[in-house]
């Protein structure tokens, strides 16, 4: 008796030690992937009568057709895939997405459909039809507020709303996530500047009033700014500096991608043959203090550019696979590269 007494009590020991064990360990720092890509005119084949979207219509100009289209869903998913490796992106803000539909479609019906991903979207006055969207996996990140942020451009002409979701992280933390397009360089970089500063302007704004409520608010910024991290919509109106600053705040914007786009061999885009960072994270110094809660290692911002990803355009050299050049369908990808990062979460 005594001895099925002491075995029981062995068991119970090791039971409540196993168990121990257990929590420790899920307690212990994990890495999640957050990505941004431009995915080029993610468009779907119906006619949208509020929008200008004869160019991608069966029969349209471009010839584009339910084949095209999915094959363009097809190209998405497989860059999503390889951009997580074993564990998808927490986090996807894709720029150029044409309505709901085509997010519908991508994560229910293209092979992304067992990776369980949900998104926010909401559709803008964009005279194109053309959007941006937040996938997310739901056990990576919960929404809890969303909303679309208007931008009164000067000269009245319509662009993309600012993306805004508020959600927590697995350890607790809040994200302040903003998916961005700012209006295009259509007519001239500088007569078409004033429109990426009123953008940057409006995104500031909204930066601005979650930091008075917390100085150390976690803010994550993404997207295709139309401009570089040196140019004056993001580096002087946006405020996002690189982070050669002597010390770091955490209520200042820090552009994770300013060294990379000064490198000037890589970038996310390419144009007259020269590489650079349209597409950019930029963060609040909160994400980068090494403290107990999420942390963002500056290093881990990367262009993802495998060769599958790339043709070669002579004399130009190689340069993003484009879904069309000029007019012509071209098959590709994408007329833009994707970024991603990683988060690690700490547990507290």
């Amino acid at each position: 008796m005594k001895n099925n007494e002491t075995m029981s009590m062995k068991t119970r020991l090791l039971l409540v030690v196993c168990l121990v064990c257990m929590g420790v360990a899920a307690q212990q720092p994990t890495t999640v992937r957050v990505m941004c890509y431009n995915v080029e005119n993610l468009f779907d084949t119906k006619d949208d009568s509020l929008t200008n979207d004869s160019e991608y219509l069966p029969g349209g100009m471009r010839g584009w057709n339910y084949k095209r289209y999915e094959q363009k869903l097809s190209h998405i998913a497989q860059v999503v895939t390889a951009v997580g490796g074993w564990s998808p992106p927490a986090l996807i803000g894709l720029c150029e997405i044409e309505n709901d539909n085509c997010l519908k479609t991508l994560v229910k019906y293209s092979q992304l459909k067992s990776l369980n991903y949900q998104y926010v979207h909401y559709e803008s006055p964009d005279a194109r039809g053309v959007d941006v969207g937040l996938l997310y996996q739901p056990h990576l990140f919960k929404p809890i507020a969303s909303k679309p942020i208007r931008i009164a451009l000067k000269t009245g002409r319509t662009t993309r709303d600012i993306l805004y979701v508020c959600g927590t992280l697995p350890n607790g933390d809040t994200a302040h996530v903003f998916v961005n397009h700012f209006p295009s360089r259509l007519g001239g970089e500088l007569e078409s500047e004033p429109n990426r500063f009123t953008a940057a302007s409006v995104l500031r704004s909204q930066v601005d009033s979650i930091l008075k409520l917390d100085s150390a608010a976690l803010v994550l910024i993404m997207g295709d700014f139309n401009d570089y991290p040196n140019n004056r919509s993001v580096n002087n109106v946006l405020a996002a500096q690189p982070l050669n600053q002597p010390t770091l705040t955490t209520n200042q914007l820090y552009n994770l991608t300013y060294d990379l786009h000064q490198r000037g061999d890589i970038g996310s885009y390419k144009h007259d043959g020269q590489w650079g960072m349209l597409d950019q994270f930029i963060v609040s110094g909160g994400w980068l203090k090494r403290a107990k809660q999420s942390y963002i290692d500056a290093n881990s911002v990367t262009v993802f550019a495998p060769e599958w990803l790339l043709e070669e355009a002579k004399p130009l050299g190689k340069q993003p696979a484009r879904t069309y050049v000029g007019m012509k369908f071209n098959g590709g990808y994408s007329d833009h590269l994707p970024i991603f990062l990683d988060i690690t979460l700490n547990y507290k």
